[in-house]
């Protein structure tokens, strides 16, 4: 995995015998990596938010998968045993869909009969991660094509490497921009979490990449005042109509720049695209709890003040400009206009 040492910013580190996962809930303030040498501490980490970001879930999933065959390889059991792990790494986080397509491939490495399973099953992990990373400078460079020649662009949530495997998806796009052309960088807090603001400006300062913070209820007036005239985001899951799931506050983003003339891209690999899905009613939406939301003198028993916390929302295809993949770049995308990239994939 000779990109993945390149990088300067790597959410996981696989060391053959454990992961190394960068809990990013203490960005910016600390630089802290957890290790894990199971399924259930992987599991964990991913539904504790040390992990986050669609791609980087599936990652870390597959090496979950990898060391529980590490843990259980032995037992006249042990393939059982790996997938009880997988589904417990499964349930971590239900909107993700990278999540089931990674455990997906570790499972049919694990039903595989091999005179080396355990090499096999971590190669397979390994290599999830190292075409993540490809797919993410490929995309990156067939989003700057299209958007060249753009004054400014705003991004939501963390895209980057610390939600990838690394480089990134629309933060992927935003850096080969910038080496081309020092395009103007807007970054959104992205509440409740801050991941634009904890996350991003982080990133983005360790490449040396200016980047301008913006309050999320600030976009409108940033989009009126012409500063931006694209917005690039990613997705945790694209139906097969071109509905697109992605952090809370996305959806808001793409009726603003209807308003206001501004352009919406989605960068994502396509192992985001869930082709059961049909459209983006069917999307799960994950409800956190809400405690990320109340102060603790709202949480006691008998308290009258609730929280509502869906961590995504749908924007719907007629909403989205460009879906940009590994594979290609589909404009204004449509269940008709996405099965190009389907048959690119089979």
């Amino acid at each position: 995995m000779t990109m993945q040492n390149n990088l300067t910013v790597q959410a996981l580190q696989w060391t053959g015998d454990t992961l190394r996962v960068l809990d990013q809930r203490q960005l910016p303030e600390q630089t802290i990596y957890d290790e894990y040498s199971d399924a259930a501490g992987v599991a964990k980490a991913i539904a504790t938010m040390r992990v986050r970001g669609a791609p980087a879930i599936g990652i870390a999933a597959a090496y979950g998968a990898a060391l529980s065959a590490r843990r259980h390889y032995g037992a006249a059991d042990w393939r059982q045993r790996v997938m009880d792990d997988i589904e417990l790494l499964a349930q971590s986080r239900p909107t993700a869909v990278n999540l089931f397509w990674a455990l997906d491939r570790m499972k049919t490495v694990l039903n595989q009969q091999l005179e080396q399973p355990l090499a096999a099953i971590s190669a397979c992990a390994e290599k999830i991660h190292a075409d993540d990373i490809a797919a993410n400078y490929a995309m990156g460079e067939l989003g700057a094509d299209i958007i060249t020649g753009a004054r400014g662009v705003m991004t939501h949530c963390n895209t980057g490497a610390l939600a990838t495997g690394g480089y990134g998806t629309a933060l992927g796009v935003i850096r080969s921009m910038y080496r081309r052309n020092h395009i103007k960088v807007y970054a959104g807090e992205t509440r409740p979490w801050l991941q634009g603001m904890r996350l991003t400006v982080w990133e983005l300062a360790q490449e040396s990449i200016p980047v301008t913070l913006v309050a999320d209820s600030a976009a409108a007036w940033l989009m009126k005042s012409g500063a931006i005239d694209w917005i690039i985001v990613g997705a945790d899951r694209i139906a097969a109509n071109g509905d697109t799931a992605n952090k809370i506050g996305t959806y808001s983003l793409a009726v603003l720049a209807k308003q206001h003339g501004v352009k919406l891209m989605v960068a994502a690999p396509t192992s985001t695209i869930d082709w059961k899905t049909s459209c983006g009613d069917q999307i799960e939406i994950e409800q956190r709890h809400q405690n990320e939301l109340l102060a603790a003198c709202y949480l006691k028993e008998g308290s009258v003040v609730s929280a509502w916390n869906p961590v995504f929302d749908v924007t719907p295809a007629e909403l989205i400009s460009a879906i940009v993949t590994e594979r290609g770049a589909v404009l204004h995308p449509s269940e008709q206009s996405l099965r190009i990239l389907k048959n690119e994939s089979e």
